[in-house]
């Protein structure tokens, strides 16, 4: 069921919204993260339980974890315009943002030293690779920065905020 889902979704929007960034398209995302006060960032990274709600009542305790209903996992990576260049999509159930994460392949380039450059200075020291905004439940990697929950001064709430 979730593989012809997922071959569907994939045919109708591959040509546009699913494809990986070339060159042109890295430059264009980290020049407008720049302008917005974000250098250095290539989307934002999260996942979502999408309800199966036409689900075969067969299939139901599989794709059921703990949303208490059937449903798939869908994680993206958007860019500033909804541009979604990244989907891993299909893990059924009860998964977290990091199952997801570790299942996934965006950051199979990384792994294997190819990522796309990213070259940016942040308080005078200079980053030869990108990275990704997300929620705290991400691991700390350098390529993931987090939002800050409870942001407590004026710096760090306009961080949140943007």
């Amino acid at each position: 069921m979730t593989a012809t889902l997922r071959i569907g979704v994939v045919e109708i929007f591959k040509s546009e919204y699913l494809r990986t960034p070339n060159a042109t398209d890295i430059a264009s995302l980290l020049r407008v993260a720049e302008s917005r006060g974000f250098p250095g960032m290539l989307g934002s990274l999260d996942s979502m339980h999408w309800q199966l709600d036409k689900c075969p009542t067969a299939y139901h305790s599989i794709y059921t974890g703990h949303v208490e209903k059937p449903t798939i996992i869908l994680k993206t990576v958007a860019s500033y315009n909804l541009w979604i260049w990244h989907a891993f999509f299909g893990m059924r159930g009860s998964h977290n943002d990091i199952n997801v994460l570790d299942q996934s392949n965006l950051f199979d380039e990384l792994r294997a030293g190819c990522a796309p450059p990213a070259y940016f200075i942040i308080n005078g020291r200079q980053y030869d690779m990108g990275y990704y905004l997300a929620d705290g439940i991400y691991p700390k990697w350098a390529t993931i920065v987090q939002t800050i929950r409870e942001p407590n001064g004026r710096k760090k709430a306009h961080f949140a905020r943007m």
